[in-house]
């Protein structure tokens, strides 16, 4: 009984790590897909391309742990965050069509500046606007989307049931006060490798 109890614990541990992980802004904001319509095949072996690829950055260079971010949705790589130079943004692209079972990697990387308090605090703003609009609107599961923004550009990460929806958290992103441009790496159901029946 004593055993049951642990095996069932250990497996709900594992189950729960593969839900899916954050993409994070300047100072945390975030959300990890709660509800996925991705297998959990799928979700593990995203998450295994995920940890292959932090280590192999962290690997690379440690400063990398705050400074670049990854997420794989169905075997396809986005990448964001700040490097020094046009270099390092090469050499991140080529490690991530190194890991295996990667379908395509989207770098948005962007080549680091002065630190401006002011823009960030922009950018966070941005960001919770865009989150709220995105809870409000009954036409959007926010959960299911990641969001950053840099520099006045937002860019959306996620999972979408139909191009409806993916329109409506488009426009939801355009009609932010102050943004300059909308980055949407928005998958279609339809569009994943494997679905649950």
């Amino acid at each position: 009984m004593k055993i049951n109890k642990i095996l069932l614990l250990f497996l709900l541990v594992i189950l729960t790590s593969c839900v899916g992980t954050s993409s994070t802004g300047v100072f945390g904001t975030g959300v990890s897909i709660a509800i996925d319509p991705r297998t959990i095949g799928t979700q593990i072996d995203d998450s295994i391309m995920q940890k292959n690829l932090s280590a192999k950055l962290i690997n690379m260079n440690t400063n990398y742990i705050l400074s670049v971010k990854s997420k794989v949705l169905d075997g396809r790589i986005f990448i964001t965050g700040k490097v020094d130079t046009v270099e390092e943004k090469l050499k991140i692209t080529k490690l991530g069509w190194e890991i295996k079972g990667a379908r395509s990697v989207k770098n948005d990387l962007r080549i680091k500046d002065k630190f401006n308090f002011k823009q960030s605090a922009k950018d966070i703003l941005i960001t919770s606007q865009l989150r709220a609009a995105m809870i409000a609107n009954k036409k959007i599961k926010s959960f299911n989307y990641n969001i950053d923004t840099y520099k006045k550009k937002i860019y959306v990460y996620g999972i979408s049931k139909d191009e409806e929806e993916r329109t409506e958290v488009i426009n939801e992103a355009k009609q932010i006060l102050d943004v300059e441009d909308v980055i949407a790496s928005i998958l279609l159901i339809e569009d994943l490798r494997v679905l649950k029946n």
